[in-house]
């Protein structure tokens, strides 16, 4: 077999093997633990409720997981609505002529602006939700809105920086993030407007905080339960 024959079969085999068989989709219906998860955290970077995500996978009370373990993102069965960059989005319906009513604060009898400064309503670029950013100074306070439980500190959720989630109550949770250091830890019981937290940099490289309230993991507007104005903002 001449020279330039042997050759081209290699590099065939070569690009055959490089190909490791046909593409295969992402299964966006697990997620593998990874080290630092917590099941609230997998649940909010989900847009999903705790309770549910640990249903579908016959999680014991106490929510332990471990690095490895996967984990189901969908009933059994069921279908987990996800962005699809491939499929024509959906026409917009009509916009109501008055929002509905958030759900109330069960067992959450007040709460408190989790700093001091000038607050304004955006969406978290990352994940799309609701929430607001309120602006300060670096090393600022940041402080519990309401009473609750440190269920995630870390920096594991994309677009969050250093993050605390604190949970309040069966169906209420809260997030701080962009924090420079953390001042409690998971497991932590803390009191309204107790320091958790120390103001960071947001993505602008301007001291901020963002804050967000979920409800059955979904967030929801913060203005319902904030006191107004803003103490000590504009």
């Amino acid at each position: 077999m001449s020279r330039p024959a042997v050759l081209l079969i290699a590099v065939g085999v070569l690009l055959i093997a490089g190909c490791g068989g046909p593409y295969r989709k992402p299964d966006t219906h697990t997620y593998t633990v990874q080290a630092g998860d917590t099941l609230y955290s997998i649940a909010w970077r989900n847009s999903l409720d705790y309770r549910d995500l640990a249903r579908w996978n016959n999680l014991s009370s106490d929510y332990r997981i471990y690095p490895g373990q996967v984990l189901r993102l969908a009933p059994r069965g069921g279908t987990r609505v996800a962005k699809n960059p491939d499929k024509p989005a959906a026409a917009p319906t009509p916009r109501a002529a008055k929002p509905p009513t958030p759900p109330p604060a069960e067992n959450v009898t007040a709460w408190v602006w989790p700093a001091k400064g000038s607050s304004v309503v955006v969406r978290h670029a990352p994940t799309g939700s609701q929430g607001i950013t309120i602006t300060g100074r670096e090393g600022q306070v940041i402080m519990a809105a309401a009473p609750g439980k440190v269920v995630y500190t870390g920096s594991g959720l994309r677009g969050f920086g250093q993050l605390v989630i604190v949970k309040h109550t069966d169906v209420f949770l809260s997030a701080y993030g962009h924090n420079r250091a953390v001042t409690v830890k998971e497991g932590d019981t803390v009191t309204m407007g107790q320091p958790i937290a120390e103001m960071g940099l947001g993505p602008d490289r301007k001291p901020m905080v963002y804050f967000e309230i979920r409800y059955n993991g979904k967030p929801v507007d913060p203005a319902h339960y904030l006191p107004k104005p803003a103490a000590g903002g504009k």
